[in-house]
């Protein structure tokens, strides 16, 4: 079982103010690929993992921004850890 969610808002630096959307898609293809589950929403994305899987993520998230031509990242991250289980559906369960 996942013992943390983990979300992120990952705002790398544009050359020549370019449009942002084509690197945060980039961000979100990293996640894909991991094979953790995740919810997109309009300001951040959540995964769900063990935490150092989760972290690692981010890392290659950074790497993937510097690799398109990023100066710069920022990314900003909440994380919410339980060594019993953390799950996104437990935790928003009774808002559906």
């Amino acid at each position: 079982m996942a013992n943390a969610l983990v979300s992120i808002q990952i705002l790398p630096k544009t050359v020549n103010n370019e449009d942002v959307i084509p690197y945060v898609d980039r961000a979100i293809e990293v996640i894909a690929a991991s094979g953790v589950k995740y919810f997109v929403s309009p300001l951040e994305t959540t995964m769900e993992g063990d935490l150092p899987q989760l972290l690692q993520i981010i890392q290659d998230m950074n790497a993937a921004m510097i690799d398109m031509g990023s100066p710069n990242v920022i990314s900003q991250v909440k994380i919410y850890f339980n060594p019993s289980g953390a799950s996104m559906d437990k935790l928003t369960e009774k808002y559906r």
